[in-house]
């Protein structure tokens, strides 16, 4: 079974998702859901995390 596909559409998937968090923490964008007010600091973690995320899936596909 070849998954080389399927990690690099979730490479890419996670890195389009780390742009857009970059986008928002360099911009000071605010996000409202209803009544709360989402604190860019949770950009600032989710852009971690996808971006980790979007190496590792590269890193796998390379392997592959």
């Amino acid at each position: 079974m070849n998954v080389k596909p399927y990690l690099l559409v979730t490479g890419i998937l996670f890195g389009l998702q780390t742009v857009g968090q970059l986008i928002r923490v360099a911009g000071q964008i605010p996000i409202q859901v209803g009544s709360f007010n989402i604190p860019v600091s949770l950009s600032v973690a989710g852009l971690g995390v996808t971006l980790l995320l979007c190496i590792w899936a590269f890193r796998l596909a390379a392997k592959q």
